[in-house]
């Protein structure tokens, strides 16, 4: 296979197995990157680092820049690597950028200022912020769009002028979450930005996403089940409603499982590790505090939705 940046596939955003300590557990995490990537034919040829699935708020600058290392060196010779940036000012965000591009991350999924959550911005601080980074590092961008009922989210106005005016910036993670809103969101950037990469993030509704005739996914769901998230993908394009609603059963248990009804969130994040130790991927479900360890109540739910979608345990020796 011949390396082509491609913004338009499904993009597993990891997780990072961790050691008791807190240190990065690099051969288990080299292991885990072969195995996605053994899924190249089906749909996934990228790789998204520090997303927060990956726990990027818990980690140093040094240990995203490793991480996004260490993915290059396994997976980058054919897939597209993607490193999440999160920084309160944009010249920290220029500096992590230029690291992931250091790195060998082929573009960035840039994150909004989270002051803004809290906040608000000016409207014209989005258009600012990611045209600062991109002409400060040089590298293309992924948006990261925040739920709708937020004060971080972006409109689809802000989202067309930034696609059409900014080279840099190839597509958006839409993270809307309304469903009306993401529709009509999707719609309006294809006709006024038909080449960009609209990818849906909605894990805990997957199925339902897909219905706008989405490019691809960064979903951190895709790493622990890649092999029903490229086959619901699959059938979207190209079968039925009634195939479509088959796969759906098959992911709704351990979706159920994950995300409890609800979004991604750290505790989920911990719940989908844990599906990576059901499945024999990961040897430890440890993440950095203050998300806390996993209830045993937790870990039979969760192991009964894994039985439930029945996903087949992985002997990652082989990768």
């Amino acid at each position: 296979m011949t390396k082509a940046k491609n913004f338009h596939t499904i993009f597993p955003a990891i997780s990072v197995p961790m050691n008791a300590d807190d240190s990065i557990n690099e051969p288990e995490f080299r292991a885990y990157l072969r195995w996605l990537k053994s899924f190249y034919d089906d749909g996934i040829q990228g790789i998204v680092t520090n997303g927060h699935t990956g726990e990027i708020t818990a980690l140093t600058r040094e240990e995203r820049k490793r991480i996004t290392a260490i993915a290059a060196d396994e997976v980058g010779d054919t897939m597209t690597i993607v490193s999440g940036v999160s920084s309160e000012n944009t010249r920290g965000a220029i500096e992590t950028a230029r690291d992931a591009k250091e790195a060998g991350a082929d573009g960035i999924l840039l994150m909004p200022p989270h002051m803004w959550l809290r906040f608000g911005m000016n409207p014209e601080s989005p258009f600012q912020f990611v045209n600062d980074v991109a002409k400060g590092a040089d590298i293309d961008i992924i948006l990261h769009l925040y739920p709708a009922y937020t004060k971080a989210t972006y409109t689809a106005e802000q989202m067309i002028e930034m696609l059409t005016k900014i080279p840099h910036v190839k597509g958006v993670k839409m993270g809307t979450r309304v469903q009306s809103v993401y529709e009509e969101q999707v719609r309006s950037i294809r006709k006024a930005a038909p080449d960009a990469a609209l990818l849906t993030c909605h894990d805990e509704t997957i199925c339902n996403s897909l219905f706008p005739e989405m490019d691809g996914a960064i979903l951190g769901f895709a790493g622990c089940i890649p092999e029903l998230i490229t086959k619901a993908f699959k059938v979207a394009r190209t079968g039925t409603c009634t195939e479509l609603h088959a796969v759906d059963d098959r992911i709704f248990p351990v979706e159920r499982a994950i995300y409890r009804g609800g979004q991604p969130s750290g505790e989920a994040h911990a719940r989908l590790k844990q599906v990576l130790v059901d499945r024999g991927i990961f040897t430890s479900a440890h993440m950095r505090k203050p998300v806390l360890p996993l209830t045993e109540d937790s870990k039979k739910i969760i192991a009964q939705g894994v039985a439930d979608s029945e996903l087949a345990q992985v002997d990652l020796s082989k990768f």
